[in-house]
């Protein structure tokens, strides 16, 4: 059994939804659980179409039927984790009748996502952006694991949680130190330990606290304590929520500095940009799929004009900045990291070669890597800590619909389009259809607008032009669009920049507009 949560696969990671294809083709049973009915739910055997921002009474419901059902794997959960009695309590007053009201999705097809989920022999519950870009992303995410652990559905062949991807590489970003709070290596930077083995291996002072997230550090630039900023292969003056106000806070830096592959809307702002050859074809170095596996690419093509490796811009500025640092080869950069990573310290070059790939944590060179994070979960004795249960509690989008703003806009992702559109912004193909406002034949009608009309959308922040597009896969009061297209349809314009206190991301997945047809281009 698969369970897309939040997730349509089937336009925004096509490769991955392939497999599922080959799965529903040899049995297996696919639910989706998102607002809207998908390309992906269109092959479901069940869509439950939640209102936005409900998913936590939605799974906490699902919890509960389970155990009123006595479908709990009790004895995984005795053995292998801790909080279940306080989770058992949360989920009390979800009733399928409250969770309903609450939801907007039928009763009995809680129940029977519930019995299916728990009576699967091995089941995956994948989620994406749809669970994660809102003010409490983190408890989103928990009421999902909290499922899995209730019925064993981690740490198995064909079982386990599954947070898809949004781009190439993000797990490896996360592995390598590319977020606030850790070193290469998953090692807690405030860990003393870990601190003093970094500050060895580099001969510097590092500093005892985590560092600032992205949201964080627009914060900073708005309490005037950051001036600097050193942006590398994003572009945050599209992709950030209240996308005129954070365009205003990067404008008020002393210094901003891009390297990117493309002139991106943040590169306009720059003071300096250093031109990239980080595409696909011209750069060496490992990535690291979904699954924690590491693989080795491998260049191709000499990058075009000017353009430099990543790693060589980053040493020459740091010799600029006074450093003492020799022209690092990307084997270099990795076997350091080897040195210093627990978790890749058997991965080196030869064996990445030979291995197709290595899955993390890899001890030593003669270990295959862990083919399931969690498999010792099902080991009696149970080595290492337990996994804990997290009681969350429903908590409804940031922004309420009104009498002056009652549509729910959610944002996402097309099939032919990328991110912020700069990799697949320039190119000409019949896949393309361009930016559109996605709403239900019941909107249109009350509007009065047709396929291709012009209308205003605008919430409390800012206002845009978009055609429309008539999606018999939206409910009436539900609105859909990305941010692909910025020169079009700046979407970011409206969204909300409320934030999830625990992980940073903002509620892009919800934010209320309002709907006029439009009389002109003013």
């Amino acid at each position: 059994m698969i369970v897309l949560w939040g997730s349509n696969a089937r336009e925004t990671h096509p490769i991955f939804f392939h497999h599922v294809l080959r799965a529903l083709r040899r049995g297996a049973k696919l639910y989706v659980v998102d607002p809207r009915r998908t390309s992906s739910a269109r092959w479901a055997d069940g869509w439950l179409g939640l209102d936005v921002g409900s998913d936590i009474a939605l799974a906490n419901a699902i919890g509960r039927e389970i155990l009123a059902a006595g479908l709990e794997n009790r004895a995984f959960i005795e053995r292998a984790t801790s909080g279940f009695d306080a989770y058992r309590e949360s989920v009390e007053p979800y009733t399928l009748e409250r969770a309903e009201e609450i939801t907007g999705v039928a009763a009995p097809l809680i129940r029977e996502l519930a019995h299916a989920y728990a009576r699967a022999g091995r089941a995956e519950l994948c989620w994406t952006l749809g669970i994660t870009e809102h003010h409490n992303a983190v408890d989103n995410v928990r009421a999902l694991i909290n499922l899995a652990l209730l019925c064993g559905h981690v740490g198995r062949y064909g079982s386990g949680v599954n947070p898809l991807r949004g781009q190439n590489n993000v797990q490896g970003g996360g592995d390598m130190g590319a977020i606030p709070n850790k070193f290469p290596g998953g090692q807690d930077v405030e860990d003393e330990a870990s601190i003093r083995k970094f500050e060895g291996a580099w001969n510097v002072a590092l500093p005892r606290k985590a560092g600032w997230n992205l949201t964080d550090m627009f914060a900073a630039m708005e309490r005037r304590e950051l001036d600097t900023l050193y942006v590398v292969g994003e572009n945050p003056a599209q992709s950030e929520a209240d996308q005129e106000h954070a365009t205003a806070l990067l404008r008020g830096l002393k210094h901003l500095i891009v390297q990117d592959i493309f002139l991106t809307k943040t590169g306009e702002l720059a003071d300096v940009v250093f031109p990239a050859a980080a595409s696909w074809c011209e750069s060496e170095g490992t990535v690291t799929s979904s699954e924690r596996r590491v693989q080795r690419c491998r260049k191709a093509l000499d990058p075009p004009g000017d353009a430099w490796d990543d790693i060589a811009i980053l040493c020459a500025l740091a010799r600029r900045l006074g450093a003492d640092w020799p022209d690092y080869t990307p084997r270099q950069a990795w076997d350091e990291c080897r040195s210093l990573s627990e978790w890749h310290a058997g991965m080196n070059y030869e064996r990445l070669d030979a291995l197709d790939g290595i899955p993390w944590p890899c001890y030593d060179e003669t270990h295959p890597g862990e083919q399931f994070l969690h498999s010792r979960l099902w080991e009696a004795p149970l080595r290492g800590p337990r996994a804990p249960f997290a009681a969350v509690e429903h908590d409804p989008p940031v922004e309420a619909l009104d009498e002056e703003y009652p549509v729910r806009l959610t944002t996402g992702r097309r099939l032919d389009s990328f991110n912020t559109g700069v990799q697949s912004g320039g190119y000409r193909s019949p896949l393309r259809r361009g930016e559109t406002l996605d709403i239900s034949p019941d909107d249109a009608r009350r509007y009065g607008v047709a396929d291709g009309d012009t209308v205003r959308v605008t919430s409390r922040r800012g206002s845009i032009l978009v055609p429309v597009r008539i999606d018999p896969g939206l409910r009436e009061g539900l609105a859909f669009t990305t941010f692909h297209f910025n020169d079009a349809v700046a979407t970011n314009l409206l969204t909300i920049d409320a934030t999830d206190p625990k992980s940073g991301t903002a509620e892009f997945k919800a934010c209320a507009v309002r709907i006029d047809p439009s009389t002109g281009s003013g």
